[in-house]
This record gives C-alpha cells, sequence and structure tokens, in this order.
C-alpha cells in the first residue's frame, strides 16, 4: 500500500478534519474552568516554589499539558459541540489521563473497546464521527474508517506526524525503520504501520543485541523469538538490517534515543566504512520539544535537596514514567499516582513503582519539615497536580 498517497487522498476528504471547528472561544472557558489551576499559576510566578506549615513544594519548571495535548483536547470538545446529535467514538484513549478521558464519556463521546488486542469497528456506522488521537492511528484503522463513510476528526500531535514522514523517508530509501519505542503503545503501532520493514527496539540493551547481530550474526531463531512481537511481517534479520534509519516514539527518552541512534551510526560505519555509511544509515531528529523539556526540567530539579518525589500522570502514559525514572536514579523516593484520590486517607498513598503494580505505602510522607518535589506528565492538567499539592498539605497539617 501506498501510504503517503493514501494520506494525501485522507487530507483531501470532505469527511476529514484536522483542525478545530471555529469555537475555541467557547471550548476554552470549559477547559480553564476543568482543568487550569490558579494555585499552581501562583507557584510558577513565585520560582516555582510554595510553602505551607511544615511543607515545601518545589515544582519543576516544565511540567503538565503540552501543546499537542492541549490541542488534541480542545478538538474532542469542538467535536461534540459541533455534532451534538451525531455519534462520536474515539479509537483509543484521547491522552494518557483518566480524568480527561471520562471528562469525555460523560459529555457521551464513546471509546472503541479492545477485545484480546483488537479494536471492535464493528459498532462504528457511515454517519458516525470518530476521532484520532493525539498519538495517531494506523494505516489500517484510518482506511477502515474512510471505506465505512465516517467523518474523521485527526487530533494527531503534528510531532508524531513528523516520525511518520521520517518513516516514509526510510521506505523511499528501502531502509529498515529501528524504532525506539515501546512496540504495544499505541503510537508505536500507528508510526510502525507507515513502515514497509520495522523493528521495535525498547531500550539500549536490546539495541546493542541488534547492533552485535548485525556486526557477529548470531542466532536467527533466538533474534525472532526475542522480536517476534516487534518487527514488520516476514522480517528476516540477516537480511533486513543491512540499512537501516532511526525512528522513535515521541515520548521516549531524548538521550536514550540519541544514544542509540550513534550506536547504529558506529555500528553500520563500522561494517560498510565511511564511504558507504549513507547508503546504509538514515536518521533524523524527531525528538518532541515537549518532552525533552518536562525530562530537562527534571534533571534540574532533582539536583536539589528533595525528601520526596510525586509524579503525577496516567499508568500507561509513557513520558510520565520517564520522568519517574529520573529521581529513582537519584535514591529519591519516588511515588507516580495517577490523580490525587490514590493520596489517604491518612498518611498513605497508593502508587505504581517501575515496573510494578499497584502498591500502598503508608506513612510515606515523613515527620517534620519536608521539601516534596511535584512534576506531572504531559498529559496531565494543572488541577490534577493542584489536587496532589492540597492533599498533602492537608495530610501534613493533620
Amino acid at each position: 500500500m501506498d501510504t503517503k498517497a493514501f494520506k494525501r487522498s485522507l487530507h483531501h476528504s470532505e469527511n476529514y478534519h484536522r483542525k478545530g471547528f471555529g469555537y475555541e472561544a467557547e471550548v476554552s472557558g470549559v477547559l480553564k474552568s476543568e482543568y487550569e489551576s490558579n494555585l499552581i499559576k501562583q507557584i510558577r510566578e513565585n520560582n516555582y516554589t510554595l510553602r505551607q506549615g511544615d511543607v515545601t513544594i518545589r515544582l519543576a519548571e516544565a511540567f503538565g499539558f503540552c501543546w499537542g495535548v492541549e490541542r488534541a483536547v480542545t478538538m474532542a470538545y469542538e467535536t461534540r459541540q459541533h455534532f451534538p446529535n451525531q455519534r462520536i467514538w474515539i479509537t483509543y484513549e484521547i491522552i494518557h489521563n483518566p480524568s480527561v478521558n471520562q471528562r469525555l464519556r460523560e459529555m457521551q463521546v464513546e471509546f472503541i473497546s479492545v477485545e484480546s488486542g483488537k479494536k471492535d469497528f464493528s459498532v462504528v456506522a457511515a454517519n458516525d464521527v470518530v476521532i484520532l488521537p493525539a498519538f495517531g492511528a494506523s494505516v489500517q484503522e484510518m482506511q477502515l474508517l474512510n471505506e465505512l463513510g465516517c467523518t474523521i476528526v485527526d487530533t494527531t500531535c503534528p510531532w508524531v506526524s513528523k516520525v511518520w514522514n521520517t518513516v516514509e523517508k526510510h521506505k523511499k530509501r528501502s531502509c529498515t525503520s529501528i524504532i525506539h519505542g515501546k512496540y504495544n503503545h499505541a503510537e508505536t503501532i500507528a508510526t510502525s504501520s507507515f513502515a514497509d520493514k520495522y523493528l521495535v527496539v525498547l531500550n539500549m540493551e536490546q539495541a546493542e543485541y541488534v547492533c552485535n547481530y548485525i556486526l557477529n550474526g548470531g542466532n536467527h531463531d533466538e533474534f525472532m523469538a526475542k522480536f517476534v512481537s516487534a518487527c514488520s511481517v516476514g522480517f528476516h534479520p540477516d537480511k533486513d538490517l543491512e540499512q537501516v534509519g532511526i525512528a522513535n516514539q515521541t515520548t521516549m527518552l531524548k538521550s536514550e534515543t540519541e544514544e542509540i541512534g550513534k550506536l547504529f551510526e558506529r555500528t553500520m560505519l563500522k561494517k560498510y566504512g565511511p564511504i558507504e555509511l549513507n547508503q546504509h544509515f538514515q536518521s533524523f531528529n524527531t525528538i518532541c520539544d515537549a518532552t525533552q523539556e518536562r525530562q530537562d526540567a527534571m534533571f534540574k530539579l532533582v539536583q536539589e535537596k528533595l525528601d520526596l518525589m510525586v509524579v503525577i500522570g496516567g499508568f500507561n502514559s509513557s513520558n510520565t514514567t520517564h520522568l519517574q525514572e529520573i529521581p529513582i536514579q537519584r535514591s529519591i523516593p519516588s511515588y507516580h499516582i495517577d490523580s490525587a484520590d490514590r493520596i489517604g486517607p491518612g498518611n498513605r498513598i497508593q502508587h505504581k513503582p517501575l515496573g510494578r503494580d499497584l502498591e500502598i505505602v503508608e506513612n510515606w510522607l515523613p515527620e517534620g519539615p519536608i521539601v516534596v518535589g511535584i512534576t506531572s506528565g504531559a498529559s496531565t492538567p494543572d488541577k490534577a497536580v493542584e489536587d496532589a499539592i492540597e492533599k498533602i498539605f492537608e495530610l501534613k497539617a493533620g
């Protein structure tokens, strides 16, 4: 399938929309009341610091809603306003935030159900409106919805679209796209659907395994078992790793994506030499600015003397999880929560440690004066951060 031609054709369809519907003024007031916070605004203006009783709150200097997320949520609200009487579906969560998704459900926006890992589009009818989330949707999903004759509202973040364009360039040069990401993440599923050949690597360890295979060969069956769910149909490591291009899930750690890109460049340089390098390796900068800004702010914050760190965001939010990794690497007690409801009653917190299920910790707030670092993922509204801070003050005051 010529994915580039299909996308171009879709963009010219009368049923396809990737801009709002002119209700920004009406919607902005609603979004402000539901998601913004005067308290957070005050903390920002006070050098990202707030003291109350024994508690000093230190906010990261970049956190919360990014431009792409704000755009997607605004478009979803505008869609409900523009189509007041039609059924509206979302192919996945609009963003990785439970409160925002719940609010859309309350607005009678329905979510496509997933059965055994597959989305059930049988419920969608021709005159329905379907919203594509900020992470995007696969080419196959877009094709299906187009053929059904649905009205498609595309809120895909432009940074994600930029990665898709990069993958198209790989395909043009017959390169296999090496995608740094999580193979089962909505964004990576969408990105890989634009590729001809692809391999998804989760981290540096997997990247080193692949590069060692490129240089020294290895056990084909072992390789395929390791990446069975993370590669294109018919993938063969002995022939499909001769020409590679680097892409990424936009919410991965920038430093790791860059290291993986450099590793593959060194590997292809070693195997093919400097003269032929450009025939065997391609790399473009597709790191999301917002993700990077939040990571940089977190690296700066953890250099301060913090007693503990609270990271607020959806448990399935990749960029939030990566923020959580930063204080843990510095042995700062860190708690990832998806909302203030996880705090209390009493001095307890229900949080999600890295790579584990939810756990309850008693007496998580130390006695006496404490400094609490706080950040939130790119899908987390300021109101959720305010609610968490108020809960912490309440517990310490009690």
